[in-house]
C-alpha cells in the first residue's frame, strides 16, 4: 500500500509522517541511526511558553500546561484553577492543512494537591491514497488524539510527586488494506523539587524536575504481529530563577531527554519493561552513541512585573540521531486573569520542514492563592 500525496501534499505522506519529527530531511547516510517510534507527536511541545524556551519545561514554574511536562509540578500551582488553549499550524512551509491543538487545565483540590486534564488533537490534513500502481483509492483525513489525566501532590514544602494517565488514538490510514487505527494507554511518573533562596539582598529559586512519560503498551496499525513502541521518554532538568528586583526576574532552564526505547538496530520485539532498562546500553557503538541519543533543551525567560515576558531557547540533537537543532523565541503577556503566549521556531536550515513554525497559547488563571 502506498500513501501518495497527490496534489494536496508536496511529499509522499508515509515519508513525511515518519521523518518530520526526526529531522532526517537534513541528512541521510549510513552513520545516521535515528530512533523512530509510533505517535511521535507525543514528544512535541504543545504550548507556546516552553516552545519558545527550546522545549524546556520539566522544572520551570507550574502553569496550566504542567500536565504535559511534569505532573509533579501540580503540587505547587499558585492559582485555584487554570486553563490554556494552544494551537499551531504544522509544517506550514510545505503543507497548509496540518495543525496541532492542545487544551489543558487544572484544579486545586487542597493546599498541596491538584488534578489536571488535557486533550491533544493532531490533524494531518487530507491525504489522497493510491494503490501500488498509483490508482487513486480515496481521500482520508488522518488524525491522532490523546486524553490525559494527572494528579500532583506536595510531600513537603519543597518536594512533590505526580502521576498521569493517557489514552492514545492514532488513525492514519482509514482501514485501507489490512491497516487499522491504533489505540494504546500510557502513564507518566514525575518528581519536582523547588527551593527559595536568599543570597545577600536578592531572592532566588532553584528547581529540579524529572519525568518519565508515555510508559505504555506498544501500538499496532495492522492485523499482523508487528507493533511499534510508544515514545517513552526520560526528561530531567533544572530551572534557576533570579529576582533582580521587585519588577524584573530571569529564569534559565535546561532539560535533557532520552527515549527509553530500543536504539536503531536493536531488538524491537522485546517487551516494554525490558526495552526501558536496556535502552541505556543497547546502542551498537556503545556509551558514546548512547550519549548521542540525549537531546538538550535550553531556555531563557524574562518577566517584567509579571505582565510582560520575553523568551528564547535552543534545541540540540546529535547529527547522527536526527540532526534537529533550532533557535526559538517568543513573547508573553498577562492582564488580570488572561494571558497570551506566542512562539516562533528558527531552524538550522531553510529547507527544514519545521521552518517558521508558530505556536499560540491563550491562558486563563482563576483565583490566585495567597501564600
Amino acid at each position: 500500500m502506498k500513501y501518495n500525496s497527490g496534489t494536496k501534499k508536496s511529499l509522499p505522506f508515509y515519508l513525511l509522517f515518519s521523518l518530520f519529527f526526526t529531522g532526517a530531511f537534513a541528512q541521510t547516510g549510513a552513520d545516521v541511526a535515528t530512533i523512530t517510534t509510533a505517535v511521535p507527536i507525543l514528544t512535541v511541545s504543545p504550548d507556546a511558553r516552553s516552545a519558545a524556551m527550546g522545549d524546556a519545561g520539566v522544572a520551570i514554574s507550574p502553569d496550566a500546561n504542567t500536565i504535559h511536562w511534569n505532573p509533579a509540578k501540580l503540587g505547587f500551582v499558585t492559582n485555584d484553577m487554570g486553563v490554556a488553549l494552544s494551537y499551531s499550524p504544522w509544517l506550514r512551509n510545505i503543507i497548509n492543512d496540518m495543525s496541532l491543538t492542545y487544551l489543558s487545565g487544572y484544579k486545586r483540590v487542597s493546599q498541596r494537591g491538584a488534578f489536571s486534564a488535557s486533550m491533544l488533537y493532531f490533524d494531518l490534513g487530507d491525504i489522497q491514497f493510491t494503490d501500488d500502481l498509483g490508482n487513486p483509492l480515496n481521500i482520508h483525513n488522518p488524525k491522532e488524539y490523546t486524553f490525559n489525566l494527572a494528579y500532583g501532590q506536595q510531600l513537603s514544602n519543597n518536594l512533590s510527586l505526580g502521576v498521569g494517565a493517557r489514552f492514545i488514538h492514532s488513525n492514519l490510514s482509514a482501514g485501507i488494506s489490512d491497516s487499522r487505527p491504533g489505540n494504546s494507554a500510557a502513564v507518566d511518573i514525575g518528581v519536582y523539587y523547588t527551593n527559595d533562596l536568599t543570597i545577600g539582598t536578592r531572592d532566588y529559586n532553584l528547581a529540579f524536575g524529572g519525568n518519565i512519560s508515555n510508559i505504555g503498551a506498544k501500538i499496532a496499525y495492522t492485523n499482523a504481529d508487528r507493533k511499534d513502541f510508544l515514545p517513552t521518554n526520560l526528561r530531567l532538568g533544572t530551572a534557576f530563577t533570579m529576582n533582580l528586583d521587585p519588577y524584573n526576574k530571569i529564569t534559565l532552564a535546561i532539560d535533557g531527554n532520552k527515549l527509553l526505547v530500543p536504539s536503531s538496530g536493536a531488538d524491537s520485539t522485546q517487551s516494554v519493561p525490558r526495552a526501558i532498562f536496556t535502552s541505556f546500553g543497547d546502542a551498537k557503538n556503545g556509551f558514546s552513541e548512547e550519549l548521542q541519543e540525549v537531546t538538550l533543551s535550553t531556555g531563557l525567560e524574562y518577566w517584567y512585573n509579571d505582565v510582560f515576558a520575553a523568551r528564547a531557547g535552543y534545541f540540540y540533537e546529535s547529527p547522527n540521531k536526527g540532526d534537529r537543532h533550532y533557535l526559538s523565541m517568543g513573547l508573553g503577556m498577562r492582564y488580570q486573569k488572561f494571558g497570551i503566549d506566542v512562539a516562533y521556531l528558527v531552524p538550522n536550515s531553510r529547507n527544514n520542514p519545521l521552518a517558521n513554525t508558530l505556536r499560540f497559547t491563550l491562558v486563563l488563571n482563576i483565583n490566585k492563592v495567597e501564600e
